[in-house]
């Protein structure tokens, strides 16, 4: 899928996320897996080329993010097979999947009319964050999904970036 098809298939499920009573919500994951490995816990999955593959239907709930997937889109990264906190191994996020998400972050932002903020886009690892199973909880199924975009960055800092990377394109009209 192209992001022209990207556009047209997010207007075409737009009323599906009205009728929820909470605003929609974006939640950005890696899939832990390899480069062209797709999962249908997600709707979207981003290959290592940055292709966009529909694994789910945008009408079904996906099971994504723990408590949080009513109403929400739920898109993948195909990366960070055997990542670790300190090493995202050798299958990290690659320039066109960071480049594709960001410019998918600012279709949807127009076509739902939402800003691009943390309130509508959340890396999964933030959201587990506040939810307490994020990195520093404790739990030996933490999510930390995309807290870094590659190796060196400082921790926490991957949804800004892929936030302001999206702002950037919503700007430059992509």
């Amino acid at each position: 899928m192209n992001l022209s098809e990207l556009k047209k298939l997010m207007q075409e499920y737009r009323p599906i996320f009205y009728q929820f009573s909470q605003p929609l919500k974006v939640y950005l994951h890696w899939t832990a897996g390899k480069y062209d490995q797709t999962f249908s816990d997600y709707h979207l999955c981003v290959t290592g080329d940055g292709d966009i593959i529909e694994t789910k239907p945008l009408d079904e709930t996906p099971r994504a993010t723990y408590m949080r997937n009513t109403g929400s889109i739920a898109i993948a990264l195909c990366c960070c097979y055997n990542a670790t906190p300190g090493d995202l191994g050798e299958y990290p996020p690659t320039a066109e999947q960071i480049n594709t998400l960001s410019q998918m972050m600012a279709i949807i932002s127009d076509v739902f009319g939402y800003d691009i903020d943390k309130e509508t886009f959340m890396t999964h690892g933030e959201a587990a964050d506040i939810d307490g199973y994020g990195i520093y909880s404790g739990d030996p199924d933490c999510r930390w999904d995309l807290h870094i975009l590659k190796n060196g960055d400082e921790f926490g800092t991957g949804g800004e970036i892929l936030r302001g990377n999206a702002i950037y394109y919503q700007e430059q009209g992509r």
